[in-house]
């Protein structure tokens, strides 16, 4: 019998669920604080990173887009599409929000790094 109190002492009083239900308001409310700090406000610190830097693309930028096209900005059109120098002389059209940020980030870094 003294075994049965001490399991049911370590388990809570399962009458009374008062401090209980309020650590798990608590708990949750923690979760959810970490949960935007480290997934949510980052990632939404990213897109507006990225939005920036679609919206400032100029012509002569080397830039690569997500399906992993390299390739030079020769015209920013008005609608939202650049256009883009594959290789000398042939061009695509292609959305603003088809660059990679971090590819070209990368690309650039790498240009600046050979160029030292």
């Amino acid at each position: 019998m003294n075994s049965l109190h001490s399991v049911l002492f370590l388990l809570g009083d399962p009458g009374g669920q008062g401090g209980s239900s309020s650590f798990s308001l608590v708990f949750l409310g923690l979760m959810i604080v970490v949960f935007w700090l480290f997934m949510i406000r980052p990632q939404a610190k990213k897109a507006k990173e990225a939005k920036k830097f679609q919206e400032n693309m100029q012509k002569g930028d080397k830039i690569v887009t997500i399906a992993g096209i390299h390739g030079t900005v020769n015209k920013v059109n008005d609608d939202n599409t650049i256009m883009l120098e594959v290789s000398p002389g042939s061009y695509m059209k292609i959305e603003r929000s088809a660059i990679s940020i971090e590819w070209t980030q990368q690309l650039n870094k790498a240009a600046t790094t050979a160029a030292k």
